[in-house]
């Protein structure tokens, strides 16, 4: 087997959040997670993935921070996975996937959701790109600039 080259010091932040992440596999155990998995044997259900492959992606994405391993909620001996606040972070990623596939895929009426606000049950606005100032922005709006981004401060911290 190939061992993976680890983009972890990247300088692009994509590349380094794909080294965080990993593959489609992790991105689909985070929206089960996101959508009440808990148990291994739900997100196995879940994917249909080889019991040794689900064991190394959870055990990534506890590694990561990702998810955690909490005692379960009914009780019993058993452990279950539950989402952390950086797992939580992967929401809108997962969000923009989706409407990304909304819009270009082949066959849209092949997928079998929508995407809707709970309190009204109107579909979800397009995610958007927005100025500080509330400008929507579009790829031509904006550029790079050398230096580390400032780190917004999380809800709770």
């Amino acid at each position: 087997m190939v061992k993976r080259t680890s983009l972890e010091g990247a300088e692009c932040p994509i590349a380094r959040s794909l080294d965080v992440l990993g593959d489609w596999w992790s991105l689909l155990i985070i929206r089960d997670a996101l959508l009440g998995h808990r148990r291994f044997g739900e997100f196995q259900k879940s994917l249909g993935l080889a019991r040794n492959i689900l064991t190394v992606r959870l055990r990534a994405l506890v590694d990561q921070g990702i998810l955690e391993l909490a005692p379960a909620s009914d009780g019993s001996a058993y452990q279950e996975y539950a989402l952390t606040p950086k797992g939580f972070g992967v929401f809108p990623i997962l969000v923009a996937l989706r409407q990304w596939s909304e819009e270009f895929d082949d066959h849209p009426e092949q997928i079998g959701t929508t995407m809707v606000d709970r309190e009204n049950g109107k579909p979800v606005k397009k995610l958007a790109l927005s100025s500080q100032d509330g400008r929507l922005l579009s790829f031509a709006d904006i550029t790079l600039k050398r230096g580390a981004p400032k780190r917004a401060k999380r809800a709770g911290a």
